[in-house]
């Protein structure tokens, strides 16, 4: 049976996801940005929660966990590069560890870039990627602490996951992702449809998230990049547009 995946908006702009293994009802909450959203959403699922799972080590996406811990004795799992930063945690994991829900089994991507230590979970049963702050839908991650060359090699990764993998963001950033993409990319069609269907659903007030990897793939610039040299440079332009 495949997993059920819903968005949870909290904060200001952020989405922490919440995961479920439908066969077992075995469930986790990607990146719980603050503990009152995720507890009112976990309830209308059922109260239960057994895992939190974390991509990187910034307050927007960890500042519930120690509160969701204590309230329904989740085990937290996160990066081992950045667990001196993080809350506890019960299961420090590597590239390429695997991470099980249940009969659900993720593994883990190292995608440095955004943070040295960032990692990402790709579930198959629907094709999942929760990958925080590395890809956004039409966008990347700021370089606060790696290079633009380890950000490439990360994205890269990516190319082999299939079309219809979904893109678990952690952040509502494709509004105004798109009126930069559409800045350097101007002629691309495929963009210029997308870019109205973000606008439709924001109108409505709905998000925008999960797209998928083959979505990414025809409109954004960043996974499009064919170099390190061109992705730093529109890095670059979209930290001051």
């Amino acid at each position: 049976m495949p997993l059920t995946i819903r968005a949870i908006p909290v904060l200001s702009d952020n989405y922490a996801w919440f995961v479920r293994d439908e066969a077992t009802g075995i469930t986790a909450v990607v990146d719980p940005g603050e503990a009152t959203a995720i507890e009112r959403a976990l309830e209308k699922e059922g109260g239960r929660l057994d895992f939190i799972l974390l991509t990187h080590h910034h307050q927007d996406h960890i500042g519930g966990t120690d509160a969701l811990r204590a309230r329904y004795n989740a085990k937290v799992a996160g990066p081992a590069a950045e667990q001196h930063r993080m809350p506890h945690l019960d299961l420090a994991l590597n590239d390429n560890d695997r991470i099980e829900l249940g009969q659900s089994a993720g593994q883990v991507l190292a995608m440095p870039g955004h943070t040295l230590g960032h990692i990402a979970y790709y579930f198959d049963h629907p094709p999942a990627l929760f990958c925080g702050d590395v890809l956004f839908s039409l966008g990347c991650g700021r370089l606060f602490e790696g290079t633009a060359e380890q950000m490439f090699a990360s994205l890269g990764r990516l190319h082999n996951l299939p079309e219809q993998t979904l893109v678990c963001c952690g952040h509502e950033y494709t509004a105004s992702n798109a009126l930069f993409a559409r800045h350097v990319d101007p002629d691309n069609q495929a963009l210029a449809a997308r870019t109205q269907e973000v606008r439709t659903l924001r109108d409505k007030g709905l998000p925008t998230v999960p797209s998928t990897l083959g979505q990414e793939r025809a409109t954004n610039p960043f996974l499009r990049a064919g170099s390190a040299q061109t992705l730093a440079s529109l890095r670059k332009q979209k930290d001051v547009f």
